[in-house]
């Protein structure tokens, strides 16, 4: 079991910075790899065509196997260790892949209407967002022992 105080605000948005800006240098790997390796032709909305939709899926597989492989391996994600964040379950526990999904799908819904759901903790009684009650998981900031 781990044990924790739930996290705040700051600690949430600063390691979300972190995971942003390393999930930006993945896509653009990504896509430097399929312009110019793999494609090799002028991209204009010609071109393009059906490829646009199956570059659009492999960024969003990108995005999501970023955050359930290191949700469900450690409960962290390379933002949360450098902010000593954890992901767990209400009972602390670590996350499997079921929670993890929900808690992935909740926390898009949470993120997309201006970051709303997660300034929902300033209104929580146990600083809780939105994906953290609905997907009945949470952040929590790991203690020193």
């Amino acid at each position: 079991m781990i044990t924790g105080v739930s996290a705040g605000v700051g600690r949430r948005l600063g390691a979300a910075l972190y995971d942003t800006l390393l999930l930006v240098a993945m896509l653009v790997i990504l896509t430097t790899i399929l312009v110019i390796g793999v494609l090799r032709v002028e991209i204009t909305p010609q071109t393009v065509g059906a490829w646009a939709y199956l570059y659009r899926a492999g960024l969003l597989a990108i995005i999501v196997a970023y955050f359930l492989i290191n949700w469900i391996r450690s409960g962290q994600t390379l933002g949360m260790r450098a902010w000593r964040l954890r992901a767990v379950t209400a009972a602390g526990k670590p996350l499997n892949f079921k929670n993890a999904a929900i808690r992935l799908a909740w926390a898009a819904l949470a993120w997309a209407p201006a970051g709303l759901g997660v300034l929902w903790v300033f209104l929580d009684r146990d600083h809780l967002a939105v994906q953290d009650r609905l997907s009945n998981t949470r952040i929590v900031h790991l203690t020193s022992a």
